[in-house]
């Protein structure tokens, strides 16, 4: 097997695990059919390759939408424009009725061959709002899915550039240049308008020991904002040290991009030192153009065990860098919730938002956050 070869095969191996977390079983003898079809096509054209792992990789109607989905996400990092939610997420649950309750009894009578009645619901809605550390590894697993779907953007900014535009201010060179190539006649005025790019978007996940029910879930979360925007997007470590995971994370399969990460992190579920970890970020890459007006995202329960002062001092840093701070504590998203902790009182007065992290349907808020800064 050539090199090209096995790298097609890596990737459509990736790409058909993702199909599974996103619900549609793609059986080993499937892909094996979907690479040899790219052993006859051109794999560098996106609706080739697009076709032959829709006609080889979907056994069932219901397989497309969410294939759409998946192949929209892992090749280009976005949606297609329609996903029906029925399709991707809904799940067949048959619940018998008691035939001796009085309910069952109504419910016999308009059922006319005493079936069982077939209730339309969502396991996957259920998952959506219940607290990641509560889950089983079967749930979690259930729960990936729906991370295969999650594009995490970030708003756009105006630049000092001006680009050819319809509509803005008169953009007098050309119009003059314009003017002059046919002759000195008046020509139609050309205009320009400020260019706009997405801001950076910086991820700080603590991995200490109190984080460990929701480090996997928060990378996860980083892991698809990494795939959305591979170039613009920075993810680093926090605990008893700093740790750049970007790289790990651009791969474009989950269960290996984690797998990756977890390899690279030292003091996963160690001690907790956010001052000094937040120190070495600006230090190191944050002073110098990676927090510049940035979204940046800091997970954490805030407890600190080093000086709360230091960190608050850094979060100050921060702030002044950075376009936006928001502060994810999983723990708020549980009743009686105070930010009680030293690290959280001393981040209070630097950070925009404090936002929930506990459930996907949190971090889909996080994400509308993250879009809206």
């Amino acid at each position: 097997m050539t090199d090209r070869q096995r790298d097609v095969a890596e990737i459509v191996l990736g790409f058909a695990r993702t199909l599974r977390h996103a619900g549609v079983p793609a059986s080993p003898d499937r892909v094996q059919a979907m690479v040899s079809a790219l052993g006859h096509l051109d794999v560098l054209d996106p609706e080739q390759v697009f076709w032959a792992g829709r006609l080889t990789l979907c056994a069932d109607p219901a397989d497309l939408d969410r294939y759409d989905a998946a192949f929209a996400a892992y090749f280009g990092g976005q949606l297609p424009r329609s996903v029906p939610r029925a399709a991707a997420l809904q799940q067949v649950l048959v619940a018998s009725l008691d035939p001796h309750s009085p309910d069952g009894a109504d419910g016999a009578d308009d059922s006319e061959d005493g079936q069982p009645y077939a209730v339309q619901t969502s396991r996957q809605e259920v998952l959506r709002h219940r607290d990641v550390a509560e889950l089983t590894h079967a749930e979690r697993e259930e729960l990936a899915r729906l991370f295969a779907l999650l594009t995490p953007r970030v708003a756009q900014r105006t630049t000092r550039r001006y680009v050819a535009a319809s509509a803005g201010v008169i953009d007098l060179q050309r119009t003059v240049r314009r003017m002059l190539a046919q002759g000195g006649e008046p020509s139609r005025l050309a205009r320009r308008d400020r260019r706009t790019k997405p801001r950076r978007l910086v991820l700080l996940i603590d991995v200490s020991g109190s984080m460990a029910p929701y480090a996997d879930t928060l990378l996860r979360f980083a892991h698809a904002a990494v795939r959305v925007a591979p170039f613009n997007t920075e993810v680093y470590t926090l605990g008893t040290r700093l740790t750049r995971v970007t790289r790990e994370l651009r791969r474009r399969d989950p269960d290996r991009a984690l797998a990756g990460a977890g390899r690279a992190i030292p003091d996963w579920s160690g001690g907790t030192r956010l001052g000094d970890g937040l120190q070495a970020f600006l230090d190191r890459w944050g002073q110098r153009g990676v927090a510049r007006g940035a979204v940046v995202v800091l997970c954490s329960d805030g407890w600190e065990r080093g000086d709360p002062s230091l960190l608050g001092e850094q979060l100050g840093r921060l702030a002044r860098l950075s376009h936006t701070v928001v502060w994810v504590n999983p723990h708020m998203g549980k009743d009686g919730f105070t930010p009680a902790t030293g690290g959280m009182r001393a981040a209070l007065p630097h950070i925009s938002r404090l936002v929930a992290g506990h459930s996907f349907a949190a971090l889909q808020q996080l994400a509308d956050v993250i879009a809206h800064a």
